[in-house]
């Protein structure tokens, strides 16, 4: 980002596959497992494995101008309209390779035209339909699949106070595998959001799980998290996994499939067996939820014990002084 504010980073950052990891340990004397379990701990002390490496890169930087879009719904009441939700989805994909043979361009369209696509139809059927009290912004950020760059400059920069954002809601990727009975919401447990997602999810007749691999880390890989570091609260959906007149495992290995064959991929294009049925679905609950919260008494917290409630609270101390 061109900001002349320090970015406090380590010179280089790296990631280690499990398996490697573990023999990178026990090479050093110590119990993969073992620190993984002590590492959950409040007390826990870094440990020095003794290890070293030598790597060099060579970079080759160029600057690019990018832009997120924002469109802006005022609320129905003046009282309220200057109290905000947030909507979010990245437009952005990973471009072209040229180093490829066949297909060279990555199409993006469940990652995350998809997404783009269910932000707009959510603002068409709020803008055509009931308006809430509170106003709604949406945004469609730039260079998510860079380290989530769009996203981060605004939440540095916001067209809205965050003091004033009741929530963000980010859409990355839609169901399109068919209607659910379940809906996965990431770091399920966080937020009071749950609560309100879990109603509406009820009256559809399904039910609010947690995220099925939360070892992946996802609420930390989407627009969202810029968000909640700030203290916002956030609702992100990742796609569920038990489907209607399908058998149990059917929706991991569509999803594994995906995960293998076509994700950062050029294959991610669209697909005539996609069924649309479940984006429908998943897009009236998130519209419920969005109509709830605009006009709702109590704004959404973060549950105690949330690592993000801290920076919430003292942003809405700030603003009652």
């Amino acid at each position: 980002l061109d900001d002349p504010k320090p970015r406090p980073r380590v010179q280089a950052e790296g990631w280690l596959a499990e398996p490697f990891a573990r023999k990178l340990f026990a090479a050093s004397g110590h119990d993969f497992a073992a620190l993984k379990r002590a590492a959950a701990r409040a007390d826990f002390e870094p440990v020095k494995l003794g290890a070293r490496a030598r790597f060099g890169v060579e970079n080759r930087v160029r600057a690019v101008a990018s832009r997120n879009v924002a469109g802006a719904l005022r609320g129905s009441d003046p009282a309220l309209a200057g109290e905000w939700l947030v909507v979010t989805a990245h437009w952005d994909h990973l471009g072209r390779d040229d180093a490829l043979s066949g297909d060279k361009i990555y199409n993006g369209a469940a990652d995350n035209a998809a997404g783009t696509s269910a932000l707009l139809v959510l603002a068409e059927s709020i803008l055509r339909g009931e308006r809430p009290p509170r106003s709604l912004l949406f945004l469609a950020f730039t260079a998510e699949e860079k380290g989530l760059l769009g996203s981060r400059w605004y939440s540095e920069h916001p067209l809205v106070p965050l003091e004033r954002t009741l929530m963000n809601l980010n859409i990355d990727g839609v169901n399109l595998l068919g209607r659910a009975r379940d809906v996965a919401s990431v770091g399920f447990g966080s937020s009071t959001l749950d609560e309100v997602l879990a109603r509406h999810a009820t009256a559809q007749g399904r039910r609010v799980d947690g995220e099925s691999e939360p070892e992946k880390g996802i609420f930390y890989r989407s627009d969202h998290f810029h968000f909640a570091r700030q203290g916002v609260p956030a609702l992100y959906l990742s796609g569920p996994t038990d489907y209607r007149d399908r058998p149990p495992g059917w929706g991991k290995a569509q999803r594994d499939e995906y995960t293998q064959q076509r994700y950062h991929k050029p294959g991610d294009e669209p697909r005539p067996e996609w069924d649309y049925a479940g984006a429908v679905e998943d897009l009236e609950l998130l519209r419920a939820v969005l109509l709830d919260v605009g006009s709702a008494e109590l704004w959404p917290e973060w549950k105690p014990g949330a690592e993000f409630k801290a920076r919430r609270d003292e942003m809405l101390r700030k603003r009652h002084k």
